[in-house]
């Protein structure tokens, strides 16, 4: 080993690097603190200490928000390599002994986030020892993730493109035309028992998530691809949003249908006949080609592989 290289090993700490990691993951020394259970003035000083190991300034405020330095850009990215080192070491250590254990950290796009308990909890009766993490997050902080490899996985429908990601489908995400059950138009064609024209529909005030969430853009492409017009009427930030936006008669909307089970069952909402409907995408796991996934990742992957039409079965069900 290196005389230098072996200097810095002597004057940092891992602690100095987790500590490092909250600061930046959390966006400040409070919040950090907070987190580990330490005061703010404990957190700076083992900061310091790091910077002054390294001789470079890590973080610095413009305004009142921190932000990492170019030095600090580095750091970031190794810390993060080194505690996910870690974390294999531990995994990889008790799969020796016949065990999965250790962190499985998955994100998930709003739309996706009734999908994973279903998922995980026959999972974790197979594996007690796994400790899990999930985040939802819309589908723009989906690919952020991704990019800056936060998570095991992500759980997502439309999987971008500009990157090299190993994408794993497990079940058919229908997008349904969905409006309230006393719609107007809802009471026309079932005296008539007809279909509506896609174009009609979407002629109707829709409602929809924010630019860039799987299912707008999913509706977007359909659009282009049969050459129909979309006009938004009123764009809402969650899934939840918009369902009590339909539910409330500010219009209608397309929707994944896993969303909208309990809707649909208690007569509130209901699917409209609208012809090339639904759009069929699929739920899948991600992550980096790159990237081997940890034995609790790839037990997981194994998992979901292996039980795809069981779990396919339940949702219809």
């Amino acid at each position: 080993m290196p005389l230098t290289v072996q200097r810095l090993v002597n004057r940092l700490s891992l602690r100095q690097l987790q500590l490092f990691q909250a600061v930046d993951q959390q966006g400040g020394y409070g919040k950090a603190a907070e987190l580990l259970g330490l005061t703010q003035p404990a957190v700076s000083a083992q900061v310091k200490q790091l910077e002054e190991a390294l001789g470079q300034k890590l973080f610095e405020y413009v305004g009142r928000k921190l932000y990492r330095t170019e030095a600090g850009d580095v750091v970031a990215q190794s810390v993060n390599e080194v505690f996910e080192e870690l974390r294999n070491m531990q995994a990889n250590l008790h799969a020796l002994e016949g065990n999965i254990s250790g962190d499985l950290r998955i994100a998930a796009v709003n739309t996706a986030q009734f999908v994973v308990p279903y998922l995980l909890q026959p999972f974790l009766k197979q594996h007690s020892n796994v400790a899990t993490q999930v985040h939802v997050v819309n589908r723009h902080n989906a690919i952020e993730r991704l990019k800056n490899n936060r998570d095991d996985l992500v759980i997502m429908g439309m999987v971008p493109s500009e990157r090299p990601f190993t994408s794993v489908p497990f079940l058919d995400n229908e997008l349904v035309p969905v409006w309230r059950h006393d719609h107007p138009m809802a009471k026309k064609l079932k005296k008539s028992g007809k279909s509506l024209s896609a174009q009609k529909f979407l002629d109707l005030p829709q409602l929809v998530r924010e630019q860039g969430s799987g299912t707008r853009l999913a509706l977007e492409i359909h659009c282009q691809e049969h050459k129909l017009n979309f006009k938004p009427y009123m764009e809402l930030g969650s899934s939840d949003a918009l369902k009590h936006a339909i539910l409330a008669g500010l219009g209608v909307s397309v929707v994944p249908k896993l969303g909208i089970q309990a809707e649909l069952e208690l007569g509130l909402l209901e699917i409209a006949p609208v012809t090339d409907f639904p759009l069929v995408r699929s739920w899948c796991l991600v992550y980096p080609s790159a990237k081997q996934p940890s034995p609790a990742a790839q037990a997981f992957i194994n998992y979901v592989q292996e039980n795809s039409a069981v779990i396919e079965q339940s949702f219809q069900r």
